[in-house]
């Protein structure tokens, strides 16, 4: 057993029905093979190793009694290691139920596939990491209204702030482009360095224009780190289970944009207190140390840069899908980018929400959001991605535009819809970025579709600020904006394919088939 392992030890009745069901090799989270089976006492011991799994170290021993002997039990001993970075402790309860067999293998918390050990390491990893870029990603736009109100900045100018820092892509792309070229890994540890220590300038910066130029180049870190984050995963889960992946990332992303949420309880100390809220950013160095230490390169890319055929220069970019996709991008952030970043001055102007109170907001609203995003993610894998997002998108947009209409319950029940919604949409919407290209350049499509999301989202701040400026109610402004998503779900019904339940070699043939299991 490696260090750190555990047992679980169950006494069955010795009746045929118990005898019968314990014997037999499990078949659910982890696949076994009988590895032994010698008489013992007049009955049998069969011992079972995992086959395939989740687990780094695993074996099962059933001492099985005589069948006459109805006064023994059957024992069952399960030993166990299951390496799960920085989640384990939400995983492990479960896992510990199922080997028990006090829970059913299949439920909310677990991928329609099963998967292996570097799966399960990986997965929460990435999880850690989506923490981290989620609340590099949040900060500015958590922090805009107070730095705004203490430096005197106007309506128009917040936007324009906002249109500014997400200009800052371009800092981002070349991480792209490299991590086509050099691997996943290597990318994805230096953006994960780079994005907290770039962040935490913000908190020394001595006027706005020097608060927005820090945060140009450091959120774009984060932004590399977060569409790095996607091709890992699509590249390392099995066919069936991209979306659920994408889904319990988001969740860990919502851990780390309520972490910035949190620490606008800072901001109410003083005026110029906000600045404490960038300082936070530094503890997301220990996940970077970490990614270091023991994240590895995928598999798929491993294979491609062992092909003896492979390209000196990267294959060109599929044009019709990348159009497809970037337009999409472009189109629905027209709405998203300004709904996220004025929600909080909405709630201060409008509404009078304190720091502290909009804080609370947040947590409220969007922790159920996970709901949302484990139902649409098993959805997305188990029904299709189309389906979902063709009704649950039109209906959260409308949620939210009644949300920036209303206050009372009618702010936290609309803002509750809306949250839930469009938390069920993201994992279909976002697992496309990766699905529909090669590993030769599915990293550079990514983040080149994430430019084309963020300069859709400069165009709708930027108009959304001169709006509100000419006297635009909050929900006359997001009404004209969502003009934006009805564009994105025509796209998506009549162009978008189903990518459910296929491999990224089915979708993408360029690619040479790899098999995960022995890679």
């Amino acid at each position: 057993m490696e260090p750190g392992g555990r047992m679980v030890t169950r006494r069955w009745p010795n009746d045929s029905e118990h005898r019968d069901a314990i014997s037999a090799a499990r078949t659910e989270l982890v696949s076994e093979r009988e590895i032994e089976r010698s008489p013992v006492d007049g009955g049998e011991q069969i011992v079972f190793a995992q086959e395939f799994g989740p687990f780094t170290t695993y074996q099962r021993i059933v001492d099985v009694p005589a069948p006459d002997n109805g006064d023994a039990e059957v024992v069952e001993r399960t030993r166990y290691r299951l390496k799960i970075p920085w989640f384990g402790w939400l995983f492990g309860p479960p896992v510990r139920a199922v080997l028990a067999r006090r829970l059913k293998a299949k439920g909310w918390w677990t991928p329609p596939d099963e998967v292996d050990a570097t799966q399960a390491m990986v997965i929460g990893l990435l999880a850690a990491a989506s923490m981290s870029a989620a609340f590099i990603n949040t900060i500015f736009t958590q922090t805009v209204g107070f730095a705004a109100d203490d430096f005197g900045i106007s309506e128009t100018a917040k936007g324009d702030s906002g249109s500014i820092v997400r200009a800052g892509i371009v800092f981002a792309l070349p991480a792209a482009v490299i991590a086509d070229r050099i691997g996943r890994r290597k990318v994805l540890v230096t953006v994960a360095f780079l994005a907290p220590i770039l962040t935490i300038l913000g908190a020394a910066a001595p006027n706005f224009p020097l608060l927005v130029a820090s945060q140009t180049i450091g959120r774009p870190m984060g932004i590399a780190l977060a569409f790095v984050i996607g091709v890992i995963a699509a590249e390392e889960m099995p066919k069936n289970s991209r979306a659920y992946a994408i889904s319990v990332l988001a969740m860990a992303s919502a851990l780390g944009a309520g972490v910035a949420v949190m620490s606008l309880g800072l901001a109410d100390i003083n005026e110029g207190s906000w600045r404490l809220t960038y300082l936070v950013s530094a503890i997301w160095l220990v996940v970077a140390f970490d990614l270091k230490r023991r994240l590895p390169e995928t598999r798929r890319f491993a294979a491609e840069a062992a092909r003896t055929d492979r390209p000196v220069k990267a294959p060109r970019l599929d044009r019709k899908r990348f159009a497809l996709l970037a337009g999409v991008a472009f189109s629905g952030n027209i709405f998203i980018a300004p709904a996220s970043f004025f929600q909080n001055t909405y709630l201060e102007d409008v509404r009078n929400f304190s720091g502290g109170q909009i804080g609370l907001f947040s947590i409220l609203i969007g922790t159920p959001a996970g709901i949302g995003l484990i139902l649409g993610g098993r959805f997305a894998d188990r029904r299709g991605r189309r389906q979902l997002i063709t009704v649950a998108l039109p209906l959260s947009v409308l949620a939210t535009i009644a949300a920036f209409s209303i206050g009372g319950l009618g702010l936290w029940g609309f803002s509750l819809l809306a949250g839930m919604l469009g938390a069920a949409v993201f994992p279909a919407m976002t697992v496309y970025r990766t699905e529909l290209f090669p590993t030769a350049n599915r990293t550079r499509a990514t983040g080149f579709i994430t430019a084309s999301a963020l300069i859709g989202g400069i165009g709708g701040l930027s108009l959304a600020g001169r709006l509100l400026d000419g006297g635009w109610s909050y929900g006359a402004t997001m009404g004209l904006l969502a003009i934006g998503q009805l564009i994105v779900t025509v796209l998506v019904v009549t162009a978008y394919p189903e990518t459910a339940h296929q491999e990224l070699e089915t979708l993408n043939p360029e690619d040479d088939p790899v098999d995960l299991a022995t890679a």
